[in-house]
């Protein structure tokens, strides 16, 4: 479990006080007012970047656009860092810890899907519109509603949109951020507003290591050549052995590609698959890749000693791809305490999940972080037929703004 340093634990009990003394103020009221006179305005800046394609490692449109509303929204000019986040800082003291809030900008689409964005009334479909497009526009009506200070945040706010949240992005933005001499080093609390939602609150970070794993050999014809080592036979029994493991509860597996070879009546040359693995405890995902090494040499083993005699041997090769670091903020952390006030006062419940977001990498480094849903419902995420209900999405982005105050109270 990660640390809380240079913070006291508070209790529930003293936040739920703070929560409901929080709602009740004229600012907050006015500020929620503000979001359900806004809402519109939210809706369609959530399909208009929706429609913007950002594939992985190609979200410099999207950047662009976003980058654009988010000056407009807080009356103020943001910048575009080398990797392309983009960011933009207000309010609070020049050398004060800034709360950190961010959405991603990418999605899991490759660049050629078709973004049709749909709505019916409260009902938005099309490819991210949830994850995040959902976020991307929440940050930026939390952006207005913060600016306009009618419930005052007195820390340093620095905003930003990040690249390479999904995938084979691997976090890439975030790690920016808080690389050692990163705009985030310093934060004093984290929070990503990612996909639709109003009661969950991530704490936990599902750490993920991806790997690439392949066979080489001398490949021939299905007939002339039989008998050659085929690298596809060899990794179909790994695959066959990593689906039979007996996995613990809070880890997972899953063999996402697997391709090679050029014709149905061809050997192939080479082949290769690409695995992920995650769970919360890193040991459970070192443990697991050792199992993964093991699966890899006996095939090689068995695939070689089966092939005609007098033929090439298969060769192997590994590949780490992806590796997400996990972590936690602890349950008594006041940034958690904070949002379960908040989501308790204005939903009625709370709920502690596990997930794997930007707040991986602050977590994983003693910060706390947690990741909020930016209201609303969704379904399909990942898919070409994603959508997005609009229920009570003004108050989903109205949490995001009691927990960070209910947190400076907590915090001082």
């Amino acid at each position: 479990m990660t640390s809380t340093p240079n913070h006291r634990l508070h209790s529930a009990p003293r936040a739920d006080e703070l929560a409901a003394e929080a709602a009740a103020q004229p600012g907050f009221l006015a500020a929620l007012r503000q979001l359900e006179d806004e809402d519109e305005r939210t809706l369609s800046e959530q399909i208009e970047l929706t429609r913007i394609p950002a594939p992985p490692f190609g979200e410099e449109l999207r950047g662009r656009r976003f980058a654009q509303l988010l000056s407009e929204s807080l009356s103020d000019t943001c910048r575009t860092d080398e990797i392309g986040n983009v960011l933009a800082r207000s309010g609070g003291r020049d050398d004060a810890a800034p709360i950190v809030l961010t959405a991603h900008l990418d999605t899991v689409f490759p660049a050629d899907t078709r973004v049709d964005v749909r709505r019916s009334g409260d009902h938005i479909q099309g490819p991210g519109i949830s994850d995040d497009g959902r976020g991307l526009a929440a940050l930026l009506a939390l952006a207005r509603v913060v600016r306009a200070g009618k419930l005052p945040i007195h820390r340093p706010v620095l905003w930003v949109g990040t690249v390479g949240e999904e995938g084979a992005g691997d976090l890439r933005g975030v790690r920016h951020l808080f690389r050692p001499d990163g705009p985030a080093r310093d934060a004093a609390a984290f929070v990503s507003l990612d996909g639709a939602g109003s009661t969950r609150i991530v704490t936990r970070g599902i750490g993920s290591r991806r790997y690439r794993l392949g066979f080489e050999g001398p490949g021939g014809h299905s007939w002339a050549d039989r008998g050659v080592v085929n690298p596809l036979h060899a990794l179909g029994r790994v695959v066959a052995d990593l689906s039979r493991l007996p996995l613990p509860p809070d880890a997972g597996l899953t063999v996402g590609r697997l391709a090679g070879g050029i014709s149905v009546n061809a050997i192939p040359e080479h082949a290769f698959l690409e695995l992920d693995v995650r769970s919360a405890d890193t040991s459970q995902i070192t443990g697991l890749e050792s199992t993964i090494r093991e699966a890899m040499e006996r095939s090689l083993t068995e695939a070689n000693a089966e092939r005609r005699a007098g033929t090439p041997a298969l060769s192997a090769a590994w590949e780490v791809f992806g590796d997400r670091p996990a972590g936690d903020t602890p349950d008594e952390a006041p940034l958690v305490v904070a949002a379960e006030a908040a989501t308790r006062q204005l939903f009625g419940v709370a709920e502690r999940t596990a997930s794997s977001t930007d707040a991986n990498v602050p977590m994983s480094l003693g910060i706390q972080a947690i990741t909020l849903g930016g209201g609303g419902e969704a379904g399909l995420a990942h898919t070409t037929e994603e959508w997005f209900q609009n229920v009570r999405g003004p108050e989903g982005i109205a949490r995001a703004l009691l927990t960070l105050a209910i947190f400076e109270r907590l915090t001082g």
